[in-house]
């Protein structure tokens, strides 16, 4: 039997609105160029050498109406002036060969910095709880991710915000790892 193991993988986000919840999730995905795709969730693991390619690149590697694999953070409200975001982190170990972590995070009121960098760092908590160095993590300022002794190759977050403008009208906004078997 084949392992289902990806090899590549993008990031993406997008802010949809509209009359209804879902429909405001509707216009996100397309925001985030995967609303033409069957969406499958799944937990926090980047894959063993997975390499991460451009959202445009890894659009081309896919069919309409495919199933994907996706790590996806979202967060919808209806509550004028209501700031939401929706942010994927993620820690990869510098070992290639070895799995690392993805992380969502769905906030109110965080702005897209503060929410992206929360997600990041649970990422690489993750990945350094496993590795039994929680307590050697830290935030390397001149490289602007987080590192662990020289364990970590990088980390990095993506997020989306917004703000509920109109009384009534749903607010969506999502982040998403999309993995290509």
């Amino acid at each position: 039997m084949s392992a289902l193991v990806p090899k590549q993988i993008f990031f993406t986000r997008g802010v949809g609105r509209g009359e209804s919840e879902l429909q405001s999730f509707e216009e996100a995905l397309r925001d985030a160029h995967i609303a033409q795709y069957n969406l499958s969730s799944i937990s926090s693991i980047f894959p063993p050498n997975c390499e991460v390619v451009s959202v445009n690149d890894g659009l081309k590697l896919l069919s309409d109406g495919q199933i994907l694999f996706s790590v996806l953070a979202r967060n919808s409200s209806n509550e004028l002036n209501r700031m939401i975001s929706a942010a994927i982190g993620y820690a990869i170990p510098r070992d290639k060969k070895k799995w690392g972590y993805l992380s969502e995070h769905h906030s109110y009121g965080q702005t897209e910095k503060v929410a992206g960098y929360f997600a990041e760092k649970l990422a690489a908590e993750m990945l350094a709880s496993t590795m039994g160095l929680q307590d050697k993590l830290v935030w390397d300022e001149t490289k602007n991710e987080y590192v662990l002794e020289d364990k970590i190759l990088t980390t990095k977050n993506i997020c989306s915000t917004g703000v509920v403008l109109k009384s009534g009208e749903w607010t969506t906004v999502v982040a998403a790892a999309v993995l290509i078997v």
